[in-house]
């Protein structure tokens, strides 16, 4: 399981072109930019409060579609696979350059 702040990395480059324009910005300078709510919050001149409930409500919104698309899941299961494919042809010596090429294009998909 990834940490919370890496978690919504991913979903925020998922899904982020579902999310409106102030949802966007202000979990991605809090996330991506690492900015504090106090920064935010001196921006976009509102309280730290309304970043606060911006941020929290987003999160919400993203494990919603995250729960619903589950398109991080399904990334995270076949980066798996892949790697798990890899050490087997390894282990059995027929890890070629055409095989690895293959496995390459495949880590390269998303």
């Amino acid at each position: 399981m990834f940490e919370k702040t890496t978690r919504m990395n991913f979903l925020i480059d998922i899904y982020d072109s579902l999310l409106t324009e102030k949802q966007r910005s202000y979990v991605s300078l809090y996330y991506l930019e690492d900015l504090s709510l106090g920064e935010i919050a001196e921006e976009y001149e509102v309280s730290r409060q309304a970043v606060y409930d911006n941020i929290k409500r987003t999160e919400a919104v993203l494990e919603n579609y995250e729960e619903k698309l589950g398109v991080l899941k399904k990334y995270q299961e076949r980066e798996q696979l892949i790697e798990h494919l890899e050490r087997r042809l390894q282990e059995e010596q027929v890890l070629d350059n055409e095989v690895a090429g293959l496995l390459q294009q495949l880590k390269n998909m998303d």
